[in-house]
């Protein structure tokens, strides 16, 4: 590519995609009751609904320090929600298998997701994209995130973070990269600076992520995940390369440039977007209204705990 080819690129990306402060206030939209296949989190900013996938800035602040993260499961909690790649505007939603609400088994001594757990707005781990230490493709999802600070979120909070570390996951021979974040806000934020700080004021924490993920899936019958780089957490300056290298995976796919498969590039912000939707387009009028409703009653078996042997895992 020319190097006037690259400027103009820049200048379409940096319109496409202009970076925010943290300031920006974040509300939800529920629709239908939780722990049901009609349940719906939308994401609204100003009261119009947008896409956490892609109308949230990554960064939020000009030093691109200060980073967006999307709640999809809150800590102590075992449903299995996540953003929607397919339907329009992104809706966060529990997931299925066989037609059946998903929800993570209890791994003694842990209960339900032991962070708060979510992805990064504006990544996409490219599934036609091998990454050369991983020897693996991408998982065509948004950037996964464990956001390890002491308060709890909710389903469709949008947190401020600073980057400490990663691991690599290697699900079904792909690529399923885990940052780990603290809250900015957390009262401990500014002593963890780089994954080694979390181990000095959180001890174990890292050792017990790295075990939920190899065993989280035992219950169901299935091997124990393994990871890359032996199980290690990279420090923040190479999780940092990561998210730059799906953030720009991320550019491509909005702009047209890399296939998009079966998901959703429906926006109400990006003008420089293939998915732009107005507020007036029949896709916009046909989201749901906000009917916030009880929870469903959960099957009594989520709560069952799991003791995995040493055989097992």
């Amino acid at each position: 590519m020319s190097f006037s080819a690259l400027r103009r690129l820049s200048t379409t990306v940096s319109h496409l995609n202009p970076i925010k402060m943290a300031t920006a206030e974040y509300t939800t939209r529920s629709v239908g009751p939780a722990n049901t296949l009609e349940h719906r989190v939308y994401l609204e900013k100003d009261g119009k609904v947008i896409s956490p996938f892609h109308d949230i800035p990554l960064y939020a602040d000009d030093s691109q320090t200060i980073l967006n993260f999307v709640v999809e499961v809150p800590r102590w909690t075992n449903a299995k929600m996540e953003i929607s790649k397919e339907e329009a505007f992104n809706p966060i939603k529990q997931d299925t298998k066989k037609g059946k609400l998903r929800y993570v088994r209890n791994c003694f001594p842990h209960h339900g997701y032991i962070w708060n757990y979510g992805a990064f707005p504006q990544t996409w781990e490219d599934p036609n994209q091998k990454h050369p230490e991983t020897a693996a493709n991408g998982d065509n999802d948004p950037l996964d995130v464990c956001e390890i600070g002491e308060a709890v979120g909710y389903v469709g909070q949008v947190k401020q973070v600073k980057v400490l570390g990663i691991m690599a996951l290697l699900d079904e021979g792909e690529t399923d990269w885990k940052v780990i974040v603290v809250d900015v806000n957390d009262p401990l934020a500014a002593r963890l600076n780089d994954i080694e700080d979390v181990e000095r004021h959180l001890p174990g924490l890292v050792r017990a992520t790295n075990e939920w993920f190899r065993i989280y899936k035992i219950p169901d019958g299935k091997p124990e995940n393994v990871f890359a780089f032996s199980g290690e957490a990279k420090p923040k300056k190479y999780a940092q390369e990561i998210i730059l290298e799906t953030h720009e995976a991320w550019k491509k796919l909005v702009k047209g440039e890399s296939p998009a498969g079966d998901i959703s590039l429906a926006n109400t912000t990006l003008s420089g977007s293939a998915g732009l939707v107005g507020v007036q387009d029949a896709k916009y009028a046909a989201i749901p209204p906000n009917a916030p409703q009880p929870p469903a009653p959960i099957d009594p078996s989520v709560s069952k705990s799991f003791f995995i042997s040493s055989g097992s895992a």
